[in-house]
């Protein structure tokens, strides 16, 4: 059977490609290259035999900085480029971020193609970077910008009977109370479909969130009271855990 879009391909064909791809930016950018490395599943040696490629494309800071991305389907394999310049890679992998767990693991263990000035090992160390108060901050504001939210969410849902909107929310529940448990750890998660086993490994995690989180991998998501109730545990969790680490939801009524 003819199948369309990606197809079964080796490690050693994948990498063959990062190389064909690495030759390419230096004919485009040339002298402007600082660093040349491949992240994701690639980097890792965990690619499957239909995953994509992802690379880092580091330029030399110049008066105007560089930020942008070619992604592309060659037909039977697809590929991310990130071409930006040293300072703005740097200032990246030092933020903290609420997706911090998900987003950052990449800045820790590139696959290097081209590196002459061990740029990479500074790419490290600026991820390394990052204080405890960086972390609580991103905390507070998944706390406050996404778990508030989706507490009222459900709850109007509820309410007004949307059944069809509450898987969706319980999905984000597991999702962002993972990003939660991983900032909490300082942890980040090695890809995306591993977020949610992997934060139920990690220590600290709020009361509820194990039920939410084991409800959506398991797709027992056709039960609105089920789903209401696992969150609203979690919520009350979440509530619990905040106090008992000095994590902030609530502030003074205007706070400034």
């Amino acid at each position: 059977m003819h199948m369309n879009g990606p197809v079964n391909m080796s490690r050693n064909e994948r990498l063959e490609n990062c190389h064909e791809i690495a030759s390419k930016l230096h004919e485009v950018y040339g002298g402007k290259i600082l660093a040349i490395g491949v992240y994701g599943s690639v980097s890792r040696g965990t690619d499957g035999p239909f995953s994509d490629i992802e690379m880092f494309c580091v330029l030399v800071e110049a008066s105007e900085s560089v930020e942008f991305s070619y992604e592309w389907s060659a037909g039977p394999w697809k590929a991310e480029v990130n071409v930006c310049s040293a300072d703005i890679l740097l200032e990246t992998a030092s933020t903290v971020e609420g997706e911090w767990p998900l987003t950052h693991g990449p800045f820790f263990s590139p696959l290097s193609l081209y590196d002459p000035d061990g740029f990479f090992p500074k790419l490290k160390k600026a991820a390394e970077s990052p204080t405890i108060e960086d972390f609580r901050h991103a905390i507070n504001e998944v706390l406050v910008g996404e778990m508030y939210e989706f507490i009222g969410k459900l709850r109007n849902a509820s309410f007004n009977g949307q059944h069809t909107y509450l898987p969706y929310l319980a999905m984000q529940f597991a999702q962002y109370g993972a990003m939660l448990v991983g900032l909490h750890n300082q942890k980040f998660y090695s890809t995306g479909s591993m977020v949610l086993p992997e934060s139920l490994e990690l220590p600290g995690r709020p009361e509820g969130f194990d039920t939410v989180a084991r409800m959506v991998m398991c797709g027992e998501l056709a039960e609105p009271l089920k789903i209401v109730s696992a969150c609203e545990h979690f919520w009350n969790g979440l509530v619990n855990w905040a106090a008992q680490h000095d994590y902030v939801i609530s502030t003074k009524r205007i706070p400034f």
